[in-house]
């Protein structure tokens, strides 16, 4: 039984950068990918916090990358005390995982906020509307209020934050029987300097 071939990137390490954003360029756009949903990594009042979030954009020319949350949540909260973050998600299919260690800035009331929220689905929207905020305690599992799609779309928008990212550390795992490959990547004002590293 042949094995399948090694990928393009395997061994150029180049590659292997555009290949970490070109995955996480489609994570933003496919739902099906491993990447659209990559665990969020913040910091807490108590210590280290953890939650998926859903990816929705990466551009690798500004090495950074975008979710959404509710401004009155736990992540927002965190990232608003201290903006150092990471996220991590792995695709099974393409055997891959990929971290990225960052700096985020919550935009609330700006341009890049007011895109975000324009480009976002109507269903979406019904989420940053529900009351009360994320984390209170309920006396009952449904003891909260979702409005209407058509009533979201002003309601939603005072609690709407566009996270964006900006990476600092990169990190590709590959993994094969024939020998798994990783590398990472800093940033420096120069621009982006890796290696391959040990898996």
């Amino acid at each position: 039984m042949s094995r399948a071939p090694l990928p393009a990137f395997y061994d150029d390490l180049d590659g292997t950068f555009a290949e970490l954003w070109r995955l996480l360029a489609d994570g933003a756009g496919h739902g099906r990918s491993g990447f659209h949903l990559p665990a969020l990594a913040t910091v807490g009042p108590d210590g280290p916090r953890l939650r998926t979030v859903v990816l929705r954009a990466a551009d690798r020319a500004a090495g950074t990358l975008r979710f959404h949350c509710d401004r009155r949540s736990g992540k927002a909260a965190d990232l608003h005390a201290n903006p150092a973050c990471a996220l991590a998600a792995y695709d099974e299919a393409a055997k891959v995982q990929i971290r990225v260690e960052g700096r985020a800035t919550l935009h609330t009331d700006d341009a890049v906020a007011e895109a975000a929220w324009t480009g976002s689905r109507p269903m979406s929207r019904v989420c940053y509307a529900a009351e009360p905020a994320p984390g209170t305690a309920l006396p009952a599992g449904g003891a909260y209020m979702l409005p209407d799609e058509t009533s979201a779309a002003t309601l939603g928008r005072p609690h709407f934050a566009a996270v964006m990212v900006r990476a600092e550390r990169l990190d590709l795992l590959y993994l094969d029987r024939r020998g798994h490959r990783r590398a990472a990547w800093r940033r420096a004002e120069a621009g982006w300097s890796g290696g391959w590293i040990a898996p």
